[in-house]
């Protein structure tokens, strides 16, 4: 599969990735502060969020989570307790200057606060500092102490387990958002999980679909070594707090942009309102815009036998099919259904009209692109059969054996079951995310040089015998990125 030169992918690096290095001067500090200040500074952050619990539970107590109160007096008391108390916890942990540009709009004027690049749990300093509400999960209620100071700045509550989540997630931002500021201000972090800020990702369309003026707010941390990023791969949140508190000062900025208000186009549709908010947050920041979603993630991170090796296309593959609509709609049942058909076309080719009918679409231009996409030769013709692999491996991108199994059955012949060396290299260039895999020494261990012909399950055994499979029998032709392993831990930051 190759890349297309109609709609590039500006992927760079993995946003996802957080790799930490230390020179030695830096680990004799780090080492330093852990026996001095690291002690002292977590008995004071400590002390302070638990001297925060019992005003936040006093003031949160009784309080309807979906009707609006007037403020009383001794909940703003309570209120300005709490700024003081969180400010005074943030300055123990080495945040002694938070730098604030621009001015916050008032509530009345602009419901909701749309903060990026999201990507540490510090993000949680313009929270307290403002006391506007979120989008949370609804597990964090229930957190110990943290848990109850959530619940007192009234978020958003997604509510994983019921599968209407999203639309009542949005519904409530819209109702909120609606009245006129009532409530509290809601600050929404788009990109929906957390990133190393090389650049942002695609945003979610929640903040976006009232179609109300938003204020966008970019978050800095100009620290020279890096250890407030907490993403997917990388140090995990123990470690993040450990060395963060081992830093003799770690500066924030807080930057709130010009209101904006959108046009009638973005009102009728929140993609384009989205997209316009993230290209003006992204040269406040001069930082470039990220073609990933929350949804790419595992693609960057698949793991098995058989894990991706280059996903800069099957990650552009992956974008396209998802602007058409096919992503939402792919299961195991749809992925059967399709090698079967593409079984009985064999190796009969497909023009752009042809792969229109066999996925009942239009001929749009995202269709063509992904037409493109397969056509190996340039000749307007593709093998329906390598668009079936590249979804089943995107849907599933750890799970590349049963990618590996579903090829098999649209390639294998009725006689043996058995595939040949040539069909063999395709799936497997499509699977890996490579350009040319030669499988000589793969054919040649398996003593079938001479037959040029391999059943799945003779493959499946010697994969699972030997875990560098790819490494150790398969020559690529050309540059290979090779895969990183996921050294940290998964945390569901998500939102």
């Amino acid at each position: 599969m190759k890349s297309s030169n109609s709609c590039p992918s500006d992927v760079g690096r993995n946003p996802f990735v957080h790799e930490l290095e230390f020179t030695v001067t830096e680990k004799i500090k780090i080492g330093l502060m852990s026996v001095t200040v690291f002690p002292v500074r977590l008995l004071f952050v400590s002390f302070f969020m638990l001297l925060a619990w019992p005003f936040a539970f006093t003031a949160a107590f009784g309080r309807s989570e979906f009707v609006i109160e007037p403020q009383s007096w001794w909940r703003r008391f309570v209120d300005l307790c709490l700024r003081v108390i969180m400010r005074a916890m943030w300055f123990c942990g080495g945040f002694h200057w938070i730098k604030v540009k621009g001015e916050r709009a008032a509530p009345s004027e602009v419901p909701i606060l749309t903060v990026a690049p999201h990507s540490s749990y510090f993000d949680a300093i313009p929270v307290t500092m403002t006391m506007c509400s979120i989008v949370a999960k609804l597990e964090s209620r229930s957190v110990p102490v943290w848990g109850t100071l959530i619940s007192y700045i009234r978020p958003v509550f997604v509510f994983r387990s019921d599968q209407n989540s999203r639309r009542k997630t949005v519904e409530e931002i819209k109702r909120r958002a609606q009245s006129g500021g009532q409530w509290p201000q809601i600050m929404i972090f788009p990109e929906g999980t957390c990133t190393n800020r090389s650049g942002l990702i695609l945003f979610k369309a929640g903040a976006f679909i009232p179609g109300l003026p938003v204020q966008p707010v970019v978050l800095r941390y100009p620290n020279k070594l890096d250890t407030i990023t907490w993403t997917w791969q990388g140090p995990g949140a123990f470690k993040i707090l450990w060395l963060t508190l081992c830093q003799l000062h770690n500066p924030i900025e807080i930057e709130y942009l010009p209101v904006y208000t959108p046009s009638d186009e973005e009102k009728e549709n929140p993609a384009v309102f989205a997209s316009n908010i993230r290209k003006i947050m992204a040269k406040a920041l001069n930082v470039p815009l990220l073609n990933f979603s929350f949804e790419d993630r595992e693609i960057g991170f698949s793991k098995g036998p058989l894990q991706i090796y280059d996903y800069h296309s099957l990650l552009e593959f992956n974008q396209l099919v998802r602007s058409l609509g096919l992503r939402a709609g792919t299961t195991n049942k749809l992925l059967e259904d399709h090698a079967r058909r593409a079984r009985k076309l064999h190796a009969d080719k497909l023009g752009l009209e042809g792969f229109a009918q066999f996925l009942d679409l239009p001929v749009t231009q995202a269709l063509t692109q992904v037409h493109s996409l397969f056509d190996k030769h340039g000749d307007g013709q593709i093998d329906i059969r390598h668009y079936v692999i590249a979804l089943s491996t995107v849907h599933q991108p750890s799970n590349s054996l049963k990618t590996l199994r579903l090829a098999f059955k649209m390639y294998e012949s009725e006689e043996n079951g058995e595939v040949l060396e040539t069909e063999l290299a395709d799936i497997l260039e499509i699977m890996l995310g490579l350009k040319e895999v030669e499988l000589s020494r793969l054919f040649l261990a398996l003593g079938r040089h001479d037959t040029g012909k391999i059943a799945y399950d003779e493959l499946h055994h010697f994969i699972e015998q030997h875990p560098h499979f790819v490494r150790d029998y398969l020559d690529f032709k050309g540059e290979v990125s090779q895969p990183q392993s996921c050294n940290g831990h998964n945390h569901k930051k998500d939102q």
